[in-house]
């Protein structure tokens, strides 16, 4: 079912660009166009998505809006972009394409239908493989990697890279060791397996770990890693190991002159997966539980056993063994990073949701058939579950396309804890909410956030995720480094040393981007406005205070715009509290709720936009 003008600008405005929604002004088809176009049409599991062209951002919005500033020729633009999508690829895109108009101007819509996955990838011909190749990962264009395209491929073969038979292998390449580890954690998982009646050989095969090739049996990549010997590994493999590192403070090591303690863990996984778990769980800080009818403590690790097992069941299964790099394992003072080569084949937006894409399915399938792994696809909210039950900070799941590479991070750290609660005193004037609380934690630990950290963090969606980050920017907590998708930020010097700090000028006063404190005198430190309003409401908006619920503020706001319109501004300064916070936690979910319309609805950036009660909730 495809969307209608009116649901897709509903949305463009509520949430921005999305991973199915591209806005473009739409004045000719350029590079940028026919990127979004191969991303729409071979991203996996989305079934497409749509441009919509005739529209563009408001300038000096608060917040991202579009205004529709229409096409110059509709027509020509259809036949462009139809022609376009026949010519520029290997395969042609059949788009669905409409024109509406609105406020006089006339836009044009097209859907983008995912590629059948006989087609893919679908790639700009005249740059062809790998730079014509996009994947559509939230709101951007990235090009296909490596490992991206062999997904595609994989998905036309039925052949995976970890099926690859290894050439000059032999039989005498496995470690009979290993594959008794199999045997005893698989009757463990099943008893009545009946691959535990195989032969060696049999077994292997059964397992996809070795192919006959001229009638000779040889050694697949899964194979190998999974139940090759040490020599063997080491000869094909040499980089394939875990790598266990333990670092002195909270930065990784800068100076050649300063060392670090290493242990270097090379073997089949059948035997490596355990050794790697012990290794951390023996090293990193312990607490201590007393268990029900007893009065001896148990020391157990600060981390629960599940969040790390995972943790590294998930690296060396969903690895890329297309790139010779070890997987690393590094332990800070307060903090473990597992970082693994290849980046997530899953979009950032879906990690923990219920299946996953197999990179490597032979090894998935042995690492799941000897519980090593839990069901499929759980990895990830296992880990948020272990964590959130030892009340500690969440994971957080960082996947970097240009580095190729995926990061898990858990902090040695309860949220929050009374020394966290201490400091953030230090900025209690700001209303900090819980999530930007929890943001600031991590960042002083941590050292920076980026967008994918924070919705780990909070489980809150992009565009929130966003606002946030950019609201403690402005408020002078955080400095924002880099751009587009590789924006992050980092901790400034009145975040980290607040007590040493002076206090942070004041906007001139109604400025949008602090609250107004003109009726300071105004008991239980209300800093709003309420010269001119009926005396119900401005009691309504006293007693809100500085800490009331989100229910009681949205409430007190539909009555203040059922009393007549008000723009974020005016709405700001009544309620004494920061413009761009309002927008962001309150406003915007109201006009999602159907709370709130917009006054100028389809013109979201109109200089005089304001706010009104819905038919429906103003009542008769």
């Amino acid at each position: 079912m495809t969307l209608t003008f009116d649901e897709l600008w509903k949305r463009l405005n509520d949430l921005d660009e999305t991973v199915q929604i591209e806005a473009k002004a739409g004045e000719q088809i350029g590079p940028s166009m026919l990127e979004t176009i191969s991303a729409f049409a071979n991203e996996p599991g989305r079934h497409g998505g749509y441009l919509v062209l005739g529209v563009q951002r408001a300038e000096d919005a608060l917040f991202p809006t579009y205004e529709i500033v229409g096409v110059p020729d509709s027509d020509k633009l259809q036949s462009d972009l139809a022609s376009q999508c026949r010519t520029q690829f290997n395969a042609p895109i059949r788009p669905q394409i409409t024109v509406e108009a609105r406020d006089g101007k006339r836009v044009v819509i097209a859907y983008v239908p995912e590629a059948a996955p006989s087609e893919k990838p679908v790639y700009i011909q005249a740059r062809g493989l790998p730079k014509g190749a996009f994947r559509r990962i939230g709101s951007s264009d990235q090009k296909c990697t490596d490992d991206d395209l062999a997904l595609f491929y994989q998905s036309q073969s039925h052949k995976s890279l970890d099926e690859t038979v290894i050439a000059d292998g032999e039989l005498s390449d496995f470690d009979p060791t290993a594959i008794q580890e199999y045997r005893r954690t698989r009757r463990e998982a099943n008893p009545l397996a009946p691959e535990l009646a195989y032969s060696d050989e049999d077994l292997l095969y059964s397992l996809s770990c070795v192919s006959r090739v001229s009638g000779v049996a040889r050694p697949t990549i899964a194979g190998l890693i999974l139940f090759g010997k040490h020599a063997a590994i080491r000869r094909h493999f040499p980089l394939m190991r875990v790598d266990y590192i333990r670092v002195s403070g909270r930065e990784w090591v800068k100076s050649p002159d300063e060392r670090f303690d290493s242990i270097d863990l090379l073997g089949p996984l059948m035997q490596t997966i355990p050794r790697a778990i012990n290794a951390v769980l023996d090293d990193i800080p312990k607490t201590f539980k007393l268990p029900a009818n007893s009065n001896r403590r148990e020391d157990v690790p600060l981390i629960p056993r599940t969040a790390i097992r995972e943790a590294i069941v998930n690296a060396v299964m969903h690895r890329s063994y297309r790139l010779n790099q070890p997987i690393q394992i590094i332990r800070y003072s307060n903090r473990l990073e597992i970082r693994n080569p290849g980046v997530s084949l899953v979009p950032d937006d879906r990690l923990g949701e219920p299946g996953s894409q197999q990179r490597n399915p032979k090894i998935a399938a042995v690492l799941h058939e000897t519980r090593f792994a839990e069901t499929k696809g759980s990895g990830i909210r296992a880990m948020r579950e272990a964590l959130a039950d030892a009340s500690l900070s969440p994971p957080t799941f960082e996947s970097d396309r240009d580095k190729d590479t995926f990061v898990v991070t858990f902090l040695f750290h309860h949220f929050l804890s009374p020394e966290d609660v201490k400091w953030l005193g230090n900025f209690a004037n700001l209303e900090l909410s819980e999530d930007e609380q929890r943001a600031l934690v991590f960042v002083r630990e941590v050292g920076a956030i980026n967008n994918s950290a924070y919705r780990d963090l909070n489980r809150v969606e992009t565009l929130v995720a966003s606002g946030h980050l950019r609201r403690l920017r402005d408020d002078g907590l955080l400095d924002q480094k880099g751009k587009g998708a590789a924006t992050y930020y980092v901790p400034t010097e009145r975040l980290l040393n607040p007590a040493t700090q002076p206090p942070r000028p004041s906007a001139k006063e109604g400025s949008p981007s602090t609250p107004n404190s003109v009726d300071k005198a105004l008991p239980t430190g209300f800093r709003g406005n309420l010269q001119g309003l009926p005396t119900d409401l401005a009691t309504a908006v006293r007693e809100l205070g500085l800490r009331a619920s989100p229910a009681d503020i949205r409430a007190v706001i539909q009555r203040l715009c059922a009393w007549k319109t008000l723009s974020s501004e005016q709405l700001s300064e009544i309620l004494g509290r920061n413009q761009h916070h309002l927008i962001t936690t309150h406003l915007r979910p109201m006009l999602r709720d159907g709370d709130l319309d917009y006054l100028y609805p389809n013109q979201p950036g109109h200089p005089q936009q304001a706010y009104k009660v819905t038919p429906r909730k103003a009542g008769p």
